[in-house]
């Protein structure tokens, strides 16, 4: 399948796309698991008003700077590995 991308020869090292891929699915994960502990806590009266309040008025950022400098630099070195198609 030329369209999946592999491993190097020895099965060790993932390719950039490869670990973005899998860096997203863990933030991802982790964001899911926070708000599903965050809303049985909230069910259960474990959280108080005054967390709550901090929560809201400080949300984290779901992409970061750092992750679209990832991706546009992922994005340069796939159009480098494109053929001239002229």
């Amino acid at each position: 399948m030329p369209d999946v991308r592999s491993m190097d020869r020895q099965g060790r090292r993932m390719d950039a796309r490869d670990r973005l891929i899998v860096a997203l699915y863990a933030q991802l994960k982790a964001e899911r698991e926070t708000r599903e502990t965050l809303e049985w806590a909230i069910r259960n009266g474990a959280v108080s008003q005054e967390v709550l309040e901090a929560i809201a008025g400080d949300p984290v950022p779901v992409v970061t700077s750092e992750d679209i400098a990832s991706v546009e630099k992922i994005i340069a070195l796939d159009e480098r590995r494109k053929p001239n198609r002229n």
